[in-house]
């Protein structure tokens, strides 16, 4: 059984992310999303800089995210084709929840950059875990959006990046588990 609850060690051991264009509703309602990203904010955060945000995009907002998303395609791609253009429509506007993580760094800060958008990295682990937790499904999405920054610009400014967007319903489909990697081939013991 994958997303296994009866134990929070069950549920680590068989997480699986739902696929965003398989989620439906329902989604998270108000108070499940407070507690959510309540959690999401309980990452490890050396210096308690809280590197990260997160950007609820509400369903009534889901076509103005298209937009934005699609202008900014355009502006790189001014040749795009119609199915391209779909595409990216189609990704602003699955699942019922969407919430954009953002790596928010604190440059002014003595601790590394690279501490921080890792703890930005945490934090959406522990939202998707959180969402797990309660019963939805999630799945982590980057892809060309994630990289513009007239995408990011929608959002917030440099030096903040789009660490992903994650998506949030009831899966459609049954979960699927994915091939995993083989322990033996990712761990070692360090011999000096």
């Amino acid at each position: 059984m994958l997303n296994d609850r009866s134990t929070p060690l069950s549920l680590l051991a068989t997480r699986r992310s739902g696929k965003p264009r398989d989620l439906i509703a329902p989604g998270p309602d108000a108070d499940q999303l407070t507690q959510i990203l309540g959690i999401a904010a309980r990452t490890p955060d050396h210096g308690k800089l809280a590197p990260w945000r997160f950007v609820i995009v509400q369903s009534g907002q889901r076509e103005a995210l298209a937009r934005v998303i699609t202008d900014a395609y355009r502006v790189e791609r001014p040749q795009a084709a119609r199915l391209e253009i779909e595409a990216l429509e189609q990704f602003a506007t699955q699942a019922p929840t969407l919430i954009i993580v953002l790596s928010s760094p604190k440059p002014e800060s003595h601790i590394p950059i690279w501490e921080q958008e890792l703890s930005a990295g945490a934090a959406g682990m522990n939202l998707l875990h959180a969402a797990h937790a309660l019963g939805f499904a999630g799945g982590w999405l980057t892809g060309w959006a994630a990289y513009s920054d007239n995408v990011r610009d929608a959002f917030g400014a440099a030096p903040e990046r789009i660490a992903g967007f994650i998506f949030l319903g009831t899966s459609a489909k049954q979960l699927e588990e994915r091939p995993r990697p083989d322990l033996g081939k990712i761990v070692s013991n360090w011999c000096a």
